[in-house]
């Protein structure tokens, strides 16, 4: 028997799923999960994690971690991939079409995953957790990358 409970809109139905997405993560600093969808159906998820068969950070450490780097920077030096990208790569290994989509986030994207999101088309960017990264804010508007903190629009 169904819950007489109200239904989640949407946009919380695809929130609560990119934070189950993240509890895949294998990140030791933050836990991040992402899922692409158009039409109200899932094309693709990603979590934040080292590359396909590489150890993962919570085996080997995190040296952003043990330098001291603050978050946003040096994310050269990282062993993740980020959950966007990750969800990105696995729409594309997959032959998933995601121009106009929207991602769904835990966190909101860096520019790093701004830039990719945009050149994929992504039309809109619905996260939980605001991120420092005013480039990314800045470059999102300026190419009509909608971004939204759910609950409250920012774009």
């Amino acid at each position: 028997m169904m819950s007489q409970g109200k239904r989640p809109s949407w946009d919380s139905y695809f929130i609560q799923m990119a934070q189950v997405v993240a509890g895949r993560s294998t990140c030791l600093r933050r836990q991040v999960g992402a899922v692409l969808v158009k039409d109200k159906q899932i094309l693709s998820t990603g979590y934040n994690g080292s590359p396909s068969g590489l150890q993962h950070c919570d085996e080997v450490g995190c040296l952003r971690q043990s330098l001291g780097v603050p978050s946003g920077e040096r994310h050269e030096i990282c062993r993740a991939v980020h959950a966007e990208q990750n969800a990105l790569v696995q729409a594309a290994k997959h032959g998933v079409a995601i121009t106009g989509a929207d991602l769904y986030t835990t966190h909101q994207p860096c520019v790093l995953c701004t830039k990719l999101l945009i050149n994929a088309g992504i039309k809109r960017v619905i996260y939980t957790h605001s991120y420092p990264d005013q480039l990314a804010v800045e470059m999102a508007r300026e190419a009509g990358l909608d971004l939204v903190k759910f609950g409250e629009d920012i774009s």
